[in-house]
């Protein structure tokens, strides 16, 4: 399957499924505008996030690596009432441009943006008895994939979905010999999964407007 046809379909999912959403739009043209690097999720993606959310009746959602904050407002959207996303990021330029992009999406009351380096965030977290949380979605710098993980089991509970992106990186998570940072991060993620016995994982290749990449996805027994 070639790019150009992965994409057209991701095309015909959001025209098929999604309803015109001018706040996400926005939010998209407003990181693009402020010259923010074009690694957001997918529409599909950030629906499927969104339904994640839904189908676990989360009302807490910690997510590590903010961006402009477009799969924040996805997830935001997808919580129970009285929910809260905890969204961390470490550039105030981006922690800018989301809470522009969250109040425009009218989601604002249901983030709380953390501006830091991240395990600097969740050393503060786990201080604060800030969890457990229901869902958490790890998309910040891959290096650390292990680390992030490794705190997001002290901020969970038997239950506890976790969402790890960018771990298939176009295939090259199998060569074990890369040397390319990213994808000894995707790697170590999927060494993090398999190695520690109180998750239970799987991994979604996936196709479309983001290129060939995918997701980890493990609940914690």
């Amino acid at each position: 399957m070639s790019a150009r046809t992965s994409t057209a379909v991701d095309d015909y999912i959001v025209a098929s499924l999604f309803e015109a959403d001018p706040a996400l739009d926005a939010a998209l043209a407003a990181n693009r505008e402020q010259g923010l690097p074009a690694i957001d999720v997918s529409p599909a993606q950030g629906k499927l996030l969104s339904l994640l959310v839904r189908i676990g009746g989360a009302k807490k959602v910690l997510e590590i690596g903010t961006l402009g904050g477009y799969s924040t407002i996805w997830m935001a959207r997808g919580l129970a009432a009285d929910g809260k996303v905890v969204t961390l990021e470490v550039d105030p330029h981006h922690a800018e441009v989301a809470r522009s992009n969250f109040e425009r999406a009218a989601v604002s009351d249901k983030v709380d943006l953390r501006l830091g380096p991240a395990l600097q965030s969740l050393t503060v977290l786990v201080s604060e008895n800030a969890g457990p949380f229901d869902l958490i979605f790890i998309d910040a710098d891959k290096p650390n994939n292990p680390n992030y993980l490794s705190w997001a089991m002290r901020l969970a509970r038997s239950g506890t979905v976790i969402v790890c992106d960018n771990v298939i990186r176009d295939g090259a998570v199998m060569n074990k010999d890369s040397g390319d940072a990213n994808v000894e991060g995707a790697r170590a993620a999927f060494s993090f999964i398999g190695g520690e016995k109180r998750l239970d994982g799987t991994a979604i290749q996936t196709v479309g407007a983001k290129g060939y990449d995918g997701f980890a996805i493990a609940i914690v027994d």
